[in-house]
């Protein structure tokens, strides 16, 4: 498995780079502070720009480092305003294995913009990264993530039972899905 860090990527429609704190405020207004984005993540909603500028901030300082991966979603037609957060984390080196999470803006809900994105990052993670096996999971309330997975190729494993926590730090059950390098067609 190899590390490369937070590097640009692009599709048809999205870019996806590093966060800077000039996103703050766009970020805030996009998705940390909207309720509906964030019932099933694990982080509360944000308060202020000041909680999105925090965000930037602990994100950021991982840059250095070649194995933080954390990608503002960007539209091609508007790369300076971040619409969605997608990253990779959790990494297994011995079982080369990875777990990607993600947020998008409701206003951009339904439109193909997340699948794209993961796509890119699926890609990224085994022609690059060379790992062997992708993880996602979803809070049961929220099956249109699981959809996002199943379109990307992930095949559902089953449910863990309070496996997370939710943005009250509740026990949750999650649905896990996963995607092999056997399975990706590179």
């Amino acid at each position: 498995m190899e590390q490369l860090g937070t590097i640009q990527l692009e599709t048809e429609r999205v870019i996806l780079r590093r966060f800077t704190l000039s996103d703050s405020e766009g970020i805030y207004k996009n998705w940390t502070s909207d309720d509906a984005v964030t019932q099933y993540l694990t982080w509360q909603t944000h308060q202020s720009i000041a909680d999105s500028k925090a965000f930037i901030e602990a994100v950021s300082a991982g840059y250095d480092d070649k194995t933080s991966y954390n990608w503002a979603i960007c539209l091609k037609s508007n790369p300076d305003a971040p619409i969605g957060s997608i990253g990779l984390g959790r990494f297994n080196e011995a079982l080369h294995s990875v777990e990607v999470g993600y947020a998008l803006g409701k206003a951009w809900w339904r439109q193909g913009i997340m699948s794209e994105a993961f796509a890119a990052v699926i890609s990224f993670a085994f022609k690059e990264l060379k790992i062997n096996r992708l993880v996602a999971t979803h809070h049961l309330g929220n099956p249109n993530s699981g959809k996002v997975m199943e379109k990307c190729g992930l095949k559902y494993e089953g449910v863990l039972r309070q496996a997370g926590l939710d943005n009250q730090k509740r026990f949750v059950d999650l649905k896990q899905y996963s995607i092999l390098a056997t399975d990706y067609i590179i």
